[in-house]
């Protein structure tokens, strides 16, 4: 099995069309430039990605959540904070009065150049999303770098300070789980209490939910896959475990992922594979209308195995 011969391939599998049912998250990634280069991550980010989105095409950004009730804005990268407009764009966002949430590494907070955001995010009730993919350190830092993990811990430390994670201050902090190996995720709720007790005892620390994501079979997890003779056995993993349920609350449903350069994806994932969306609606925000996007056909591939594997995966953790 290689990338280009799945069987069945994921539109054999549904047999019929995945069609959206509305939009009630506009997902903006505002380039690839990242500090660090971790190893799983599908947008192959990194201090050498050149990729950024113009502040024309933030306009455009604005200007359809102007004009479109969308309820959710969520700002992805790369790291965005390392965008020159990032905090232009995110006032200009918090004047929608919007659910708004931020992708992090978290470890960006901590440059003196980015640490007067967390106050930042603080005052304007920015959600605030953290890759931390296990509780233990040498696995974390595995995935994601020498040192890593000590750093998270910190932040958090900081973003508690803040009032994030703690009840009743309305300031929402949430971690991202996704394996370190070829293998699924476990139990969302059993890694949530996992993570709650050992941050909370091991370093005083609190966060509001965790979310757990199935690797896709792109980007450098791809790399990883092939390399370590992983890739046939991990698909045929997915295609055992796909759940037919999982579709109704997959991200494609009721996301437009806009990328770098304006153009529109049912995802994430399929922006980074380059399939934009298609069947007749819109495929630019310039271009952007409401009607065709919210009851469009989505682009699928033999990577949306990942998104319907076992209780579903999605950017705001399982599905099901």
């Amino acid at each position: 099995m290689d990338v280009s011969r799945v069987v069945p391939s994921f539109a054999q599998k549904v047999q019929e069309p995945v069609n959206a049912a509305g939009i009630d998250i506009l997902q903006i990634n505002v380039g690839y430039q990242c500090n660090l280069e971790c190893r799983h991550c599908h947008v192959e980010a990194g201090p050498q990605r050149s990729e950024i989105m113009a502040r024309e095409t933030m306009e455009e950004c604005l200007k359809v959540l102007m004009n479109h009730p969308i309820p959710t804005i969520d700002i992805t990268g790369g790291s965005p904070e390392l965008h020159p407009h990032f905090r232009w764009f995110l006032e200009e966002c918090v004047a929608l009065k919007r659910r708004l949430l931020v992708r992090s590494n978290g470890t960006i907070l901590l440059d003196k150049e980015h640490e007067g955001l967390i106050d930042f995010y603080a005052d304007n009730q920015v959600e605030v999303v953290l890759s931390l993919p296990h509780v233990d350190p040498r696995v974390t830092d595995r995935q994601r770098g020498e040192g890593v993990f000590a750093m998270l811990i910190e932040v958090m430390d900081r973003l508690n300070e803040r009032g994030y994670g703690q009840d009743g201050s309305g300031l929402v902090l949430d971690l991202v789980h996704n394996p370190a190996g070829a293998y699924l995720p476990g139990s969302q709720a059993g890694l949530e209490l996992l993570y709650r007790e050992t941050f909370q005892e091991r370093y005083g620390v609190n966060f509001n939910h965790l979310f757990c994501i199935t690797n896709m079979p792109i980007g450098r997890y791809l790399d990883y896959l092939r390399n370590t003779g992983n890739y046939e056995d991990y698909m045929r993993t997915l295609i055992r475990a796909f759940n037919p349920a999982s579709l109704k609350g997959v991200m494609c449903k009721t996301t437009v992922s806009v990328g770098w350069d304006g153009r529109l994806y049912d995802c994430d994932f399929n922006q980074i594979l380059g399939l934009t969306i298609d069947h007749g609606a819109p495929d630019h925000i310039s271009a952007f209308e409401m009607g065709p996007l919210a009851t469009r056909q989505i682009v699928v591939g033999d990577h949306c195995y990942g998104c319907t594997a076992n209780l579903g995966s999605s950017c705001q953790g399982q599905t099901t």
